[in-house]
């Protein structure tokens, strides 16, 4: 069936599938981890219930999406041994320590305190089971400190030589690997994203309720945050409050965020232009140098064969004043790159615009919630609430977007600029791996998008009046996570 298939283009496909359903789960969890931990620091701070019931209600959607994404993940590491295994032998010395680093810090991290974060409150005092959320959170942190330092310095290799089995070796100074050029813009880039990622989400699950209330003979407002107890509706008091504190918290975070990860994205594609300047020639679609300035093509059709973008809208000289913050500073072309080291150019022109368009209207809504507050209509306009719940998923579509440009646009590299792709790959025959990639499809499809419909079930239900503890909740006590009344009667 697969035979007439290249091996290694069945692999990358494989490895960019499992990636992209993992990416989703840390991008969410490094977010809401942080929400979680201060949606405890504020219920310790004011004894607000509502904060307590929020935190409550987005804890047992984390423990899905950590434990979905840490299974996720897992199957990647072994496509480096089944499908990579020359990549493996030869980068092994510099991304194995970096990779264990990860384990040894962040996930021992997490995996120590996650029970207590999960399990604890009714079992340790509240300052330590803060310290635990605290801690949880700088796991997911470091986490990504580890990881991204190695995609980093596969996309900016520094600090090896090569050894006499053509083997990456590490030089003088681990700092110069861990901290290469690319690392602390992509970082940077990355956490914002899954920051700003996690207060669409709970942006939109408080659009959504507050939507629901209005649909439901909506509460007027009190001017206080919370309808008048005289007024009848479907919904608690309480729920209402719910989403409107966590629609509130989201609409900040945008608005402040959005601007920043501009910001951070400019400065992340100045980095790449000088590292890998292949790569932005492609997301901008030059194929030809610009000698006294470049245009910036809005949108048009790659035509990677005959080297140019067909149909291409273009605002003259604007593409380099974005690149070099000069209107007539020379562009240097794809034309300067023989075509075998070209990047797929349709591939990142799209993904690239993909991320970009979803970057501005994370904007627009930031802006826009300003200014409902500024009106004093935030939990109010209609307008606004569906626009949220329309931009949910965008910061989800946005990362993986930013990962295709990433890992696509370093093409035809592994290694950039040191090791070839097809260089990299076990030699297998397509039939095994187009094999295991019909599995991983159907299998991830079925226990991940069970996993995604009862984690959007969890935030269709919404916020209960004294959201009860984890420890608790029916599906939680059926996979025996925590003992059920049975096993406690059997322990004592």
């Amino acid at each position: 069936m697969f035979s007439a298939f290249d091996p290694i283009v069945l692999a990358r496909i494989q490895f960019a599938f499992t990636v992209s359903f993992h990416f989703i789960f840390p991008a969410f969890s490094i977010g809401l981890a942080s929400y979680l931990m201060v949606l405890e620091g504020l219920w310790l701070r004011t004894g607000r219930q509502v904060f307590l019931d929020l935190f409550r209600f987005w804890l047992k959607i984390f423990a899905i999406a950590f434990a979905m994404g840490v299974v996720s993940g897992i199957v990647m590491s072994y496509q480096f041994g089944t499908n990579w295994s020359v990549f493996s032998d030869r980068t092994g010395p510099v991304l194995g320590p970096l990779m264990a680093y990860e384990v040894l810090t962040a996930f021992f991290l997490e995996a120590g305190f996650l029970g207590v974060m999960l399990f604890g409150m009714e079992k340790v005092g509240r300052g330590l089971h803060f310290a635990a959320t605290c801690l949880v959170a700088l796991g997911t942190f470091i986490s990504a400190f580890w990881i991204l330092s190695a995609n980093s310095w596969m996309q900016t290799p520094a600090g090896f030589v090569i050894g006499a089995n053509g083997q990456f070796l590490p030089g003088e100074s681990w700092a110069a690997i861990i901290f290469n050029p690319s690392f602390p813009y992509r970082l940077v880039h990355t956490v914002i994203a899954a920051y700003l990622t996690t207060s669409l989400a709970v942006g939109a699950v408080g659009a959504w309720h507050l939507l629901k209330a209005r649909h439901g003979k909506a509460m007027p407002s009190d001017g206080a945050g919370a309808p008048p107890a005289a007024v009848a509706s479907p919904h608690p008091t309480s729920s209402v409050e719910a989403a409107r504190t966590m629609f509130s918290m989201a609409m900040w975070m945008a608005a402040i965020v959005a601007p920043v990860q501009i910001f951070a994205g400019d400065a992340h594609g100045l980095n790449t232009l000088e590292h890998q300047p292949a790569k932005v020639m492609a997301m901008e679609g030059h194929f030809q140098s610009h000698p006294d300035g470049a245009p910036l093509i809005l949108f048009g059709l790659p035509n990677q064969k005959e080297q140019r973008v067909d149909y291409a809208v273009e605002v003259p000289k604007l593409g380099s004043l974005i690149l070099k913050h000069d209107l007539n500073a020379p562009v240097t072309g794809l034309d300067a790159f023989p075509r075998d080291k070209q990047p797929p150019v349709a591939i990142v022109f799209w993904s690239f615009r993909v991320m970009v368009g979803l970057g501005v209207l994370m904007l627009a809504l930031g802006l826009f919630s300003l200014f409902a507050r500024a009106r004093g209509k935030l939990h109010d306009w209609k307008l606004l609430h569906r626009f949220a719940l329309a931009m949910g998923p965008s910061g989800f579509v946005a990362v993986i977007a930013g990962w295709i440009t990433t890992e696509v646009g370093r093409q035809p590299y592994t290694v950039y600029g040191q090791l070839l792709t097809r260089d990299s790959a076990s030699p297998l025959a397509a039939p095994a791996v187009g094999a295991s990639l019909v599995a991983f499809v159907l299998v991830y499809f079925a226990v991940f998008g069970f996993g995604t419909w009862y984690i959007l079930r969890l935030m269709a239900k919404g916020v209960e009046p004294h959201e009860p503890p984890l420890s608790e909740t029916v599906p939680v006590r059926a996979a025996g996570i925590v003992p059920g009344p049975a096993q406690q009667g059997e322990r004592a």
